[in-house]
């Protein structure tokens, strides 16, 4: 969406009211994309990236609670608490690009388009999971002799990039295994449905424009509709929909993991 909105734009100004983010924003931000023509928008794992006029890129991260808006007719401001408003983008058709966030753990940084693979955010990423790099055999051979558990591998943004913790637990539902699995015990033919239904999710979450649970907002403004979608993500205790168990929840990587103690082996 923001792509058909923002592509051929061009950047007037920028005002930065609140540079302190996960990484402080830089003075010359506002300076380097004045005047530059946003050429090209795309997405590494978690971050965006808007390639402008030039050699530079801005690369964008939303950390957890933050928010990249294009508001124009029709936007409705009232859903964002203009207090997190930190930068605002003015393009030149009168609308504005906004980032909002809360907790100001996201990023916004320029970097040199011929360093964009050897910047410290992107250097280690593994393959798209939606790529065809993403494959059985590929993580099949990732995971061998790991005692991590498969959960925690599948969102190590080292052997895939940009699977999280909602999509993770729902994905290894759809794939018939439980997430505390060691990652070098899960069995090929459990790998290759684990890639599989990475895919699916993934693809099904776009197409529903995320997840929103508290202040999720896509570029529009709109809530995403997957939680309408999840099968065991945050339904601990809630029967499965598949064969009715209880849904368990547990802990791994310090993060809260759900699964179906019937469905997932």
């Amino acid at each position: 969406m923001l792509a058909r909105a923002l592509v051929g734009r061009t950047f007037r100004y920028a005002t930065v009211k609140e540079a302190r983010l996960r990484r402080s924003v830089t003075a010359e931000l506002a300076s380097t994309i004045a005047g530059r023509t946003i050429e090209r928008i795309s997405r590494r794992a978690k971050y965006l990236l808007l390639e402008v006029a030039g050699e530079q890129v801005m690369l964008v991260h939303l950390g957890m609670s933050g928010s990249l808006t294009h508001r124009w007719h029709g936007f409705n401001p009232g859903l964002f608490d203009p207090r997190h408003d930190h930068i605002e983008f003015a393009l030149d058709d009168g609308s504005l690009l906004v980032y909002n966030d809360p907790r100001r753990f996201g990023l916004i940084k320029i970097i040199e388009r011929a360093d964009l693979n050897n910047v410290a955010e992107l250097k280690y990423l593994g393959p798209e999971p939606l790529g065809r790099e993403f494959s059985a055999d590929y993580l099949w051979k990732a995971t061998r002799g790991r005692t991590a558990a498969i959960k925690n591998l599948l969102m190590d943004q080292r052997i895939v990039a940009g699977v999280g913790n909602i999509y993770a637990s729902e994905i290894l539902f759809r794939a018939g295994v439980r997430p505390a699995r060691r990652g070098g015990k899960v069995t090929h033919a459990e790998v290759a449905r684990i890639v599989t239904a990475t895919q699916e999710v993934l693809r099904e979450a776009i197409g529903s424009r995320g997840t929103t649970f508290r202040s999720y907002r896509d570029s529009r403004g709109q809530p995403g509709r997957f939680a309408q979608l999840l099968r065991v993500y945050d339904r601990q205790g809630k029967p499965c929909l598949k064969c009715s168990t209880s849904i368990r929840s547990i802990v791994l990587g310090q993060r809260s993991s759900y699964y179906c103690p019937r469905c997932q082996k």
